[in-house]
């Protein structure tokens, strides 16, 4: 990992250290949310994801979320430069179609980059993007989430402040919802009142809240937990109210978070993680609904503090109170719906 990297570095050898079998191994996945990317001290692409995606879970597709990754350099026009990506991401799904690796259909859903402080040039960009999409593309995701004080940081680029209160960027955003693509956000809590904004001003845009709305554990809120969760909680609660919003349940092995299971000789286990976290998860499926929640890996992001199979694990421990129903729209059945995506449950048969 670069040095110059927010996310926690991943040790191979350290998770190696950490095995589990998967628990309700038939149970249908949708990964909503994952990147791929080939950086100095990092490499995930297709391999890696098959890799970790094979390790016993009934992971049947996944969606591929803008990454900063794989732009076109040879285009002139920084503005299309982010199409590269797009067509990279498509060319790992059909690769992924073939059948030849896995069953897993990596990338059936693409989340790629389209300025959205550009109004005036967004429609013929969206154009290019569903081109390069090959059917595949959903929707948009710009980098939002900011935080004043440098402790906290999750992108190697800052983000401009206040970016969801812009108007252009507003317009932008309805323009998504009038062509039927989604709004991917990704904010810290101390944000949320922005997304709750943005959600009122475009309620015809489906806007999906990344990483269960960002509750922070670093820089000025390092051993805040309950004040911050409080705080959190709150504002998720305004928003739930907001048809038009769904979360993505996931995310608290970022740095940002606060917690530091990577820090420990071995990694965490499942029940270690569904501990400490279930207080987010169930807050959020309580305020939410299963229909409006769905689960994501982030990985490799997340992979600095947790395997793949144990993570699913830990997602799993914290739903076992949930009816057979319930659990298949949080796992599989939110996200095929809301990224519209060419998979069925019974495909695992």
């Amino acid at each position: 990992m670069s040095k110059d990297s927010p996310h926690i570095p991943v040790v191979e050898s350290w998770l190696a250290l950490r095995r589990e079998e998967p628990l309700f191994p038939q149970l249908p996945i949708v990964d909503a949310h994952h990147h791929l990317w080939d950086r100095p001290g990092q490499r995930y692409l297709f391999a890696e994801l098959l890799d970790d995606a094979n390790q016993g879970h009934n992971v049947l597709a996944t969606v591929f979320i803008q990454s900063r990754s794989m732009y076109n350099s040879d285009e002139a026009d920084p503005s299309l430069r982010p199409i590269g990506e797009v067509e990279f991401a498509n060319g790992i799904a059909a690769q992924s179609a073939s059948g030849v690796y896995s069953r897993l259909r990596a990338c059936a859903g693409i989340i790629g980059f389209c300025d959205l402080m550009q109004p005036e040039r967004a429609e013929a960009i969206l154009d290019r993007l569903v081109a390069a999409g090959g059917g595949r593309f959903r929707g948009v995701r710009n980098q939002t989430a900011w935080h004043e004080d440098a402790a906290i940081s999750s992108n190697p680029i800052p983000p401009v402040k206040g970016l969801l209160l812009e108007e252009k960027f507003r317009t932008s955003a309805s323009l998504l919802g009038q062509r039927g693509f989604t709004l991917d956000v990704w904010v810290y809590h101390t944000q949320l009142d922005e997304v709750y904004a943005l959600a009122r001003h475009c309620p015809d845009t489906m806007i999906i809240l990344d990483h269960l709305g960002g509750p922070l554990g670093v820089g000025p809120y390092a051993g805040r937990r309950e004040e911050v969760f409080a705080e959190w909680a709150a504002s998720m609660t305004q928003i739930a109210n907001l048809p038009n919003v769904f979360v993505k349940l996931g995310g608290l092995a970022m740095r940002v978070g606060g917690f530091e299971f990577h820090s420990e000789p071995v990694p965490p286990s499942s029940e270690l993680l569904a501990k400490a976290w279930a207080p987010y998860f169930e807050r959020v499926i309580e305020l939410f609904g299963p229909k409006r929640c769905m689960f994501e890996s982030n990985f490799p992001v997340d992979k600095g503090m947790v395997s793949y199979g144990v993570l699913w694990n830990a997602f799993k421990r914290m739903t076992q109170s949930y009816s057979e129903a319930e659990r298949l729209d949080l796992f599989f059945t939110t996200a095929a719906r809301v990224y519209a995506l060419p998979v069925q449950p019974e495909d695992q048969h």
